[in-house]
């Protein structure tokens, strides 16, 4: 008998929109917020200015979310590339969940080291 763990999510897919720019992803983002009910996954920043918006949800939701995020890009003369997903692979999922990275998460502070109780020790005498 197989696994649960490598089975798709039923129903749920990944519709991607690729822009030049973070005002044409911001207002991608909004366009395929407002045109179907899909949750606005991640937004990342590829290189050099190229911006990926990445929602999800059912697949007539997100191809609706696609279509309303690409129209949106056009108009704005930024839209670079956009793909569906339909039922992705649960490794792809967590591919986009754990390995592409959103530009909004805040980022962690680099650790500081203290100084040790000898190093102050021998300071002060």
């Amino acid at each position: 008998m197989a696994s649960n763990e490598n089975k798709p999510s039923p129903g749920d897919s990944l519709g991607f929109v690729e822009t030049f720019g973070l005002t044409a992803a911001i207002e991608a983002a909004d366009a395929m917020g407002k045109a179907a009910r899909v949750r606005v996954k991640t937004v990342c920043n590829a290189d050099a200015g190229i911006i990926s918006v990445v929602c999800e949800g059912d697949l007539a939701a997100c191809r609706a979310a696609v279509d309303a995020g690409k129209a949106s890009a056009e108009r704005m003369g930024s839209l670079l590339t956009s793909n569906l997903i339909a039922r992705p692979y649960s490794d792809t999922d967590v591919l986009v969940s754990e390995h592409v990275g959103s530009m909004f998460k805040p980022k962690k502070a680099p650790a500081t080291k203290q100084p040790s109780a000898t190093k102050q020790g021998k300071a002060k005498a």
